[in-house]
């Protein structure tokens, strides 16, 4: 039996994680990393509030890399999933990524890395490509985002991009 699930998509935390992001978690069914978790107490924290599915990315060292996979491919409320690190965009997809969705042909195919936001429907491997953007405090984005969006019965429904304020201006008594 398929149920509606409420998904959070983080990537490039960095190893930071605010009350911004938590109140988010919070209120998902399941949390999903796209890589450059940056330390093990940010998978520990987004674990003991809620599931994670996550990859290492490219500055995660050892012990991530020993906790989570390159790529994670499974199926979820009736979606075929397919998460990594760094991979690319529809046009642009690296030859591994390229040969995992030609092998595999999920529905939706996330990366990170970029730090750069994006949602684009490959219409030619007829599947939606997700990057959150990065919501940590390290690199050269502007503006901290994630994603959330529910999965229900083989269906990406109510997708929001969520922005989490300036890079570098974090205040622990904001809302």
């Amino acid at each position: 039996m398929l149920l509606l699930k409420k998904i959070l998509l983080l990537s490039d935390t960095h190893g930071h994680l605010d009350h911004k992001i938590l109140k988010y978690i919070k209120e998902t069914d399941e949390v999903w990393h796209a890589g450059d978790i940056g330390t093990e107490a940010v998978s520990d924290q987004i674990q003991n509030e809620k599931p994670l599915k996550a990859v290492y990315g490219n500055i995660d060292g050892h012990v991530l890399r020993s906790q989570f996979p390159e790529n994670q491919i499974f199926s979820c409320e009736g979606v075929k999933v397919l998460i990594t690190h760094i991979g690319g965009y529809p046009g642009r997809y690296n030859a591994r990524v390229r040969n995992l969705i030609l092998k595999e042909k999920p529905q939706l195919y996330i990366c990170g890395h970029s730090h750069i936001l994006k949602v684009i429907n490959d219409q030619k491997n007829k599947l939606l490509h997700m990057n959150p953007g990065a919501c940590g405090v390290q690199g050269f984005h502007k503006v901290r985002t994630l994603l959330r969006f529910e999965l229900n019965a083989g269906k990406i429904e109510n997708l929001e991009a969520i922005e989490l304020g300036a890079r570098g201006k974090i205040n622990a008594n904001d809302p």
